[in-house]
């Protein structure tokens, strides 16, 4: 969506012929524009719309319901530290839950692991798959035909709440938190994601924007602490998200503040991790190093997310990438 306003501020620049300029509002207040060639593939399904977008700078690029989801050149600024600070700070992860996550970025970055023997992915809507299949090969890389993946399309919740089996890892790489969505970041839920979690095993999951929803992001991790006794948030600057963006890793026993720099560059070599880009020992501690600003925004007491709960965020109305989108064009 690009707003009126902005299209026909004197400032603005023009799109080049045949390019439009597409925007994200992340709040009422903010948001930013990314220049797309072409419309590859486009599907309204029961649940959501689903597009790909060609994109100079991005390459390949999945929205959802008018939100940027992930990108073939800037994918890994999210999906490796997602899967990788957390286990590589377990060590050896065999078995891997991911719920949401249906580019397929997440369970490449998993089958990366030499040990990972059964990875579980659940994906509320099958198209996503499809589309990722067909359009993100080089988001995927061919992960959803490896024989280690099991694919369950349905409800993540209802599967958390009714598994019997037990992961080494669990990934939560949802949307954000409002809907329904909303059901996958109360306390509730991550005291059911730590039953289906084997001891010593760890949890990951995004957390929200400490710029644009501070509020949220603080409540979310208040959520996942009541449930678990060791809670690290930590910081990564996403391109295609426009702003710096929150995750956090969860676990019974597993502290990554106590593997030094050498210890995670020891244990990425012994793994034998190809193709990272963004993750390595030094790259570890930077992101859960903690400004100022996020220790102080911890610190304030935050109530935990309850079942049956919607958020007061006016950042996480759908509303505000909901009106026609104008094309901008020279």
């Amino acid at each position: 969506m690009t707003t009126p306003a902005a299209a026909a501020h004197p400032s603005a620049a023009p799109a080049p012929a045949g390019r439009q300029l597409v925007a994200e509002a992340l709040t009422p207040d903010f948001g930013f524009y990314l220049g797309a060639s072409s419309r590859l593939a486009e599907r309204r399904t029961p649940m959501q719309h689903i597009e790909i977008l060609q994109t100079p700078l991005f390459g390949r690029v999945m929205r959802i319901d008018e939100c940027f989801m992930t990108s073939e050149r800037d994918e890994f600024f999210y999906h490796e530290p997602m899967v990788h600070l957390p286990a590589v700070s377990h060590g050896r992860p065999r078995s891997a839950l991911v719920i949401g996550g249906g580019d397929g970025g997440t369970v490449e970055e998993l089958l990366k692991h030499p040990d990972m023997a059964r990875v579980v992915l659940v994906e509320l809507d099958g198209d996503v798959i499809d589309m990722a299949r067909t359009w993100l090969h080089s988001i995927h890389r061919g992960a959803f035909f490896d024989r280690r993946l099991d694919v369950h399309i349905g409800d993540g919740h209802a599967y958390v709440m009714q598994c019997t089996e037990r992961f080494d890892q669990i990934v939560l790489d949802l949307t954000d938190p409002f809907g329904p969505a909303v059901a996958l970041y109360t306390a509730e839920f991550y005291a059911a994601c730590r039953r289906v979690l084997a001891p010593g095993g760890v949890l990951s999951l995004h957390i929200q924007s400490p710029i644009h929803r501070g509020d949220t992001l603080a409540r979310i991790v208040a959520s996942v602490q009541s449930a678990f006794p060791i809670v690290r948030p930590y910081l990564q600057y996403v391109p295609l998200y426009g702003t710096l963006w929150g995750m956090a890793m969860a676990s019974d026993s597993v502290d990554p503040l106590q593997l030094d720099a050498a210890e995670i560059d020891r244990r990425i070599a012994d793994l034998r991790l190809p193709d990272l880009q963004l993750y390595n020992g030094a790259t570890h501690h930077a992101m859960l190093a903690q400004p100022n600003y996020l220790r102080a925004l911890l610190a304030t007491p935050a109530r935990p997310i309850r079942d049956g709960e919607a958020l007061d965020d006016p950042s996480l109305d759908p509303g505000l990438n909901a009106a026609p989108r104008v094309e901008v064009v020279g």
